[in-house]
């Protein structure tokens, strides 16, 4: 199934309420509903939709909506249980973009009906955003509504879209003007609108204020049992039932023969029974009216997938699984342990969300022995609904989550979670598991871009761009987690290093420069101050070695200190046990944990006699510290932290406007391309070339040539720099011209371009259709930009080192798109070539500006033309004076336009 409305005709959502609609285009079959549909309404309602209270208006309506489909009209139906209850439609009055009545280029007239007593449910919103969604996929720009100056429901649902809108009273009436710009604030408000619904969908499964198990039996080793014991032990503080027919109870609770015969039903089931039960047990819930499931069932076979979401689908339910863990929820006034882990979760502030099973536990476990706790937990399984994206906006507004902890093997839908996560990771941090990095990337020897986009770099673009802290094990992201708990961010990277044995202030200080942290110098002051507080024989480099003689005392005075230094963004004590200590009775683990409220900076502990899992040392007031096994742990954990800091501390970004750019006219190339070419391909140079100048992408002049004397003339008009030309051979097909030796350099007078030609002539032979001749270029920097479309994450832009050696020294770095002007920022920063740009190794920086709307300009384009799967400039020549393309390849492929943040179940 394809995500694209106009593939898909039928696709749900959430409304207000939580509740699921089914949104799709009306049908011939649906007239008579759809005629009752309006003959039902209110004579009140009626004369605010047709500006007349007359039942004629009902057959005609239903007529225009159910006639066969022509261009430039549109109409969608909502129904719940099969029943229409909303009706939203545009027109264009005849071809797609044409002029409405109202005169605007690129508009329709749309109109909304609602079902009386649906109203404030967002059913009409939830139309619109679809209609605009479809709308701009057919090159509508405008809506146009006439309303009555009365009607002030449809008119607040106009303003309050998010989209640009104006109004002009004609007497009664007012007409509306909707622009359909997509730009931040309309995708803000779809996604408020969103997370509103979400989160009110996700309150029978949370929140439920009755649960009932389905397979819950007499065998003690069952999964079924083990919930309903986890559940009843727990201190669910609701109802609890269990579904066994032959069965009266189940470990003291209540068991009733069928979830229809439940004294009440119940707004969560957990379906613990075979496969082949899972979706009549479905079926009979939906039917009974309950809100989720969570389904912890293994082993469902494609049939039974499919029947058990077309079943939640249906009666809308949210659906956990299947082949889950169960979820929990360790809010006092629920007390919901709906799994089978071993243990009961620890009351806590993390939020935890994991497709693995086995992940979960470990991440439970590791949470409740740490002291943090568990605020809610979902084992996604199969992820066949409910998502990380769902979990997020959750913890988001539950008002108990101040760490959130991921663990997902795949993404439904990568640009909405990256939206949500940008804006959660703003209130807390949101840390993951890079789960397959070392899963063999699309690696397609189709382009540089290609060959360079790995799923393991679109994953780190992703987590980047959305400021989620990746880790690369689950004992590093408890490591983490443990640090972000219990200390303040460090406002930097440079660190200080204190311990009472040199040795292990060697190890942290390696550690920590193999993090990328910084150890300083401390100046003249602070030794000073040091060593007034310090034994003799201390040394005050950085690392401190405060020698086995420190005392608990002196050593509290030393960490203070440092938390004080403004050179100092954070502190890391390294701690043995000695002889020395122990005979004093000095506790030097104390004198860390002394009093960290009073330290404005993070402070970590090191004992390397410690195994090696993270622990949260108690303090003094009431906090804690963290200490760690091994040093590589505690500057791991550190780094993650520095790097929180720093991206909080960015601006957000936004993504520039651009002139000009021509996207309709892009769009037109892209479409006559295809048309010619059915199946895709590779742009021939003209038209390559002609797609590059609709976003003014700067390209070397040059020329075609079919013949050798063909090449001469084009040689003649084009001869640059020192009269040197380039010639390339051209056909369908050809990606690496140097390796195939399919290029000549520095051409010199009509003989050496005639011998060129004849020689790629001879080597080439039945495979060129002709060459490409250029000036020969300046000398400057070569880079490589491309762009290729990933079918699930979206494209994705790359930048980095170019020319022959791209793919040999793989120097570079990769952003999704559409990029904001702090994504372009840190894509030309990245690479290891940075340092070539700003003119460290030359006679000054090349066109930075250039460079930064070179790379907005492919972004785009990927982002206006989802049919671009691939795009390669290679090279890219950056000069103190400009910047040019040299080469440049696109592929296109026949796709339709998909909206990533159109508002739709999975």
């Amino acid at each position: 199934m394809t995500d694209d409305l106009l593939d898909r005709p039928t696709v749900h959502a959430l409304l207000a309420d939580g509740t699921t609609v089914c949104i799709r285009p009306a049908l011939p079959g649906d007239h008579e509903q759809l005629q009752g549909f309006y003959e039902e309404m209110s004579p009140e309602n009626l004369r605010l939709r047709f500006f007349a209270a007359s039942r004629r208006s009902a057959a005609m309506a239903a007529d225009r909506a159910c006639a066969p489909a022509h261009p430039g009209y549109r109409a969608l139906v909502a129904e719940t249980d099969g029943r229409v209850i909303g009706l939203a439609e545009y027109d264009t009055g005849g071809e797609t973009g044409g002029e409405t009545g109202g005169g605007e280029k690129g508009g329709a007239e749309i109109s909304i009906a609602v079902a009386d007593g649906l109203h404030h449910r967002g059913v009409g919103t939830l139309l619109v955003e679809h209609l605009v969604s479809a709308a701009r996929a057919e090159g509508i720009t405008t809506f146009t509504a006439d309303a009555l100056s009365e009607n002030h429901e449809v008119l607040r649902l106009f303003a309050d879209l998010g989209l640009r809108t104006s109004r002009r009273f004609e007497g009664p009436e007012v007409r509306c003007t909707i622009h359909l710009d997509q730009d931040d604030t309309y995708l803000s408000a779809v996604e408020a609108r969103g997370r509103a619904a979400d989160v009110a969908s996700l309150i029978p499964l949370l929140r439920p204020d009755a649960v009932a198990v389905v397979g819950a039996g007499r065998t003690p080793g069952s999964v079924g049992r083990a919930i309903v014991h986890h559940l009843h032990t727990g201190g669910f503080t609701r109802r609890l039932f269990a579904v066994n027919p032959s069965l009266t109870s189940v470990l003291g609770v209540p068991s009733h023969p069928s979830v229809a015969a439940l004294p009440r039903t119940p707004d969560l089931v957990i379906v613990a029974v075979p496969a082949a039960a899972v979706p009549a047990v479905a079926d009979e819930c939906g039917r009974a009216g309950v809100r989720a499931l969570v389904v912890v069932t293994a082993g469902l076979d494609h049939a039974q997938a499919q029947s058990l979401l077309d079943a939640c689908r249906t009666y809308g339910m949210r659906l956990v699984g299947p082949n889950c863990l169960g979820v929990s929820n360790t809010d006092p006034e629920v007390s919901l342990d709906a799994t089978f882990a071993a243990e009961h979760p620890r009351p806590g502030t993390a939020g935890v969300a994991v497709q693995s099973g086995g992940v979960g536990i470990a991440l439970l476990d590791g949470l409740s022995r740490l002291g943090i706790g568990v605020s809610s937990f979902a084992s996604l399984g199969d992820k066949f609904d409910v998502s990380g994206n769902d979990m997020l906006q959750w913890w988001e507004s539950d008002g108990r989550t101040d760490l959130a902890l991921l663990h997902l093997e795949s993404f439904g839908n990568p640009r909405a979670f990256s939206r949500t996560a940008r804006r959660v990771t703003r209130r807390i941090p949101v840390l993951t598991v890079d789960a397959g990095r070392t899963e063999a990337g699309r690696r397609a020897a189709a382009s540089h871009t290609a060959a360079a986009a790995t799923r393991t770099m679109t994953r780190g673009a992703l987590f980047t761009q959305a400021g989620i802290t990746a880790t690369r094990s689950v004992g590093e992201l408890l490591e983490t987690a443990a640090l972000f708990h219990s200390q303040p961010l460090p406002e930097g990277s440079r660190v200080g290093i204190v311990t009472n044995a040199g040795g292990a202030g060697v190890l942290v200080a390696d550690a920590c420069a193999e993090a990328g942290l910084a150890l300083l110098p401390f100046t003249p002051a602070t030794i000073d101050e040091l060593l007034a507080v310090l034994p003799d024989g201390a040394a005050v480099g950085n690392p401190i070695d405060a020698t086995a003689a420190v005392s608990e005392e002196q050593l509290t005075d030393c960490v203070d200190r440092l938390t004080r230094c403004s050179g100092i963004d954070a502190v890391i004590v390294a701690l043995v046990p000695t002889a020395v200590a122990a005979a004093t009775g000095d506790d030097l683990v104390r004198a860390v944990t002394a009093a960290p409220g009073r330290r404005a900076r993070p402070v970590l502990a090191v004992r390397l006699e410690q195994d090696r899992s993270v622990r949260l040392l108690p303090a003094a007031d009431g906090g804690t510290i963290p200490s760690y096994g091994e040093p590589q742990a505690a500057a791991r954990a550190l780094a993650h932290a520095a790097e929180r800091a720093a991206w909080l501390a960015r601006p957000a970004g936004a993504v520039p406007d651009l002139d000009d750019t021509e996207s309709e006219r892009a769009r037109t190339v892209v479409a006559e391309y295809l048309a010619a070419h059915p199946d895709g391909g590779w742009l021939d140079p003209h038209t390559c070339a002609d797609l590059l100048a609709c976003y003014s992408v700067p390209q070397i002049p040059w020329a075609w040539a079919e013949s050798e004397d063909e090449a001469v003339l084009a040689a003649e008009r084009l001869r640059g720099f020192d009269g040197r030309v380039v010639m390339k051979a051209h056909w369908p097909g050809l990606m690496h011209k140097s390796r195939q030796r399919a290029i000549h350099l520095d051409l010199r007078g009509d003989a050496q371009v005639r011998a060129a030609y004849r020689d790629l002539e001879t080597r080439f032979a039945g495979l060129m259709t002709g060459v490409v001749l250029q000036p020969l270029a300046a000398r400057g920097t070569e880079l490589f930009a491309g762009v290729v479309q990933d079918e699930v994450f979206g494209p994705l832009v790359l930048f980095g080192l170019g020319g022959t050696a791209t793919e040999v020294l793989a120097d570079h770095a990769a952003r999704l798109a559409p990029l904001t002007d702090r994504d372009v920022h840190e894509l030309i920063t990245s690479p290891r070539c940075a340092p070539l740009l700003l003119g460290e190794q030359s006679g000054g920086p090349v066109d930075l500006e250039e460079l930064e709307q070179l790379l907005l300009r492919l972004s785009r384009m990927a982002a206006d033309l989802p049919q671009l799967a691939e795009a390669d400039f290679n090279p890219v020549l950056a000069a103190p004076d400009g910047v040019t393309v040299l080469d440049a390849r696109v592929r296109l492929l026949p796709r339709r336009p998909q909206d990533p943040y159109l508002r739709r179940l999975r």
